[in-house]
């Protein structure tokens, strides 16, 4: 069922955003690619987000009344429609025309399959922007691979420096090579409409989970590459800089950072202990990480007969980096936290008011409000297609045929 009235307010409040002029086509899945058109869509960008008739309701990232799939797909209309169909693909083509940018996540082969790559699309529109997330690149030996966050971070070396010393690989927490490759892929888009304002035409921007994932190792690749040193694991402690990890206290465990010169001064002397400052073994950020297990026990010797907010108050008055170690209830509870706003509310048509996790992106004088919750498949078709020349009488002939 659509609702116009709905899609127009909700197209009203995009208004006066940054993007509230481009349109994008969203053919993505699971998490990598929504994650790159959710932040077009909260900027204002007006999206269309096409899916086949079968989904059944549900995605890799869950059912879509479910926490997942309500915060990836917010800010966006829903078209229903079935690709592998001459009219699905018509349709496809005729707003194809008339978008900005086409956002997808599917493997290489797929969208050739759909005639829906770049150069199908370009042919219709030279000026659109085509952002493509593969999990081993386009080409190449995996270029045909599925790809999976858990096997990227694997491939890819995460793994292998996260976690304990010598308790053997973990993953990160999060997906981190999807959520990365998503927004490395936002910013790709951005380039290359900032590009077409030059040149007039558009280009293909691609990136893959294995790319955004070595990207990601940052200094640990590059110390690789430059030196050839192989890091291993290192736990809550920095790979380089000491002190800096997790400490005990009273009440549980909390975070220092005290790594450079300046700062361990300061350091010693909160913690009441000036005389480490003169200590030969420790006078130097390379000394300190040869003798790293001898200077944390040290540390925390004195830490754990305090709580952890003692220990925030007199690191943060000495210029200290410190922090507890919040479970995620205890994160959404923390002044700053709700300070920033980053928490948001939306009204849901089926689920009621609901809270969802906004852009963490600022711009003063620009709103980053959530104006639309993720919506049922198809919500928007008729308006949608309708926008593009489709009557009354051909939607039902579409629908009837299963199209839309």
């Amino acid at each position: 069922m659509n609702h116009p009235a709905e899609a127009v307010a909700s197209q009203a409040q995009s208004v006066g955003l940054p993007l509230s002029r481009i349109t994008v086509l969203d053919l993505t899945l699971a998490r990598a690619g929504p994650t790159c058109v959710r932040h077009l869509a909260d900027w204002g960008a007006n999206i269309i987000r096409i899916e086949p008739p079968d989904t059944g309701g549900e995605d890799v990232s869950g059912k879509r009344d479910g926490f997942d799939f309500q915060n990836l797909h917010r800010n966006k209309r829903f078209l229903k429609l079935n690709l592998k169909t001459p009219e699905g693909h018509a349709a496809f083509m005729k707003l194809a025309e008339k978008a900005d940018v086409v956002i997808e996540n599917m493997r290489a082969e797929v969208k050739h399959r759909l005639k829906v790559s770049y150069d199908d699309v370009k042919k219709v529109n030279p000026r659109i922007v085509y952002g493509s997330i593969s999990g081993f690149g386009q080409s190449g030996p995996y270029g045909k691979r599925a790809g999976v966050d858990q096997i990227v971070q694997g491939m890819g070396g995460l793994m292998s420096i996260t976690g304990l010393p010598g308790q053997g690989p973990v993953r990160v927490g999060v997906a981190i090579a999807d959520l990365t490759a998503g927004n490395l892929l936002a910013l790709g888009v951005m380039t290359a409409l900032f590009d077409r304002e030059k040149t007039g035409v558009g280009r293909w921007v691609h990136t893959s989970l294995l790319e955004s994932i070595i990207f990601m190792l940052d200094f640990q690749a590059t110390r690789y590459l430059m030196a050839g040193e192989v890091a291993g694991q290192a736990g809550n402690d920095h790979p380089t800089g000491v002190p800096t990890g997790v400490f005990p206290a009273t009440d549980g465990l909390f975070n220092i950072a005290a790594s450079s010169a300046r700062v361990f001064a300061r350091f010693c002397d909160a913690l009441g202990k000036p005389e480490w400052k003169d200590k030969l073994e420790w006078d130097s950020q390379q000394k300190r990480s040869k003798d790293r297990k001898a200077i944390n026990a040290a540390i925390a010797e004195v830490t754990k007969h305090k709580p952890t907010a003692h220990w925030v108050e007199v690191m943060e008055a000495a210029g200290v980096p410190c922090g507890p170690i919040n479970t995620i209830d205890k994160t959404f509870a923390d002044p700053q936290v709700q300070h920033v706003g980053i928490a948001q509310e939306v009204m849901s048509e089926k689920l009621g008011k609901i809270k969802l996790v906004s852009s963490a992106i600022n711009m003063v004088g620009t709103s980053k409000k959530i104006r639309r919750a993720t919506q049922d498949l198809g919500h928007d078709s008729d308006e949608i297609l309708a926008s593009v020349g489709y009557t009354k009488e051909q939607l039902a002939d579409l629908r009837a045929k299963g199209v839309i």
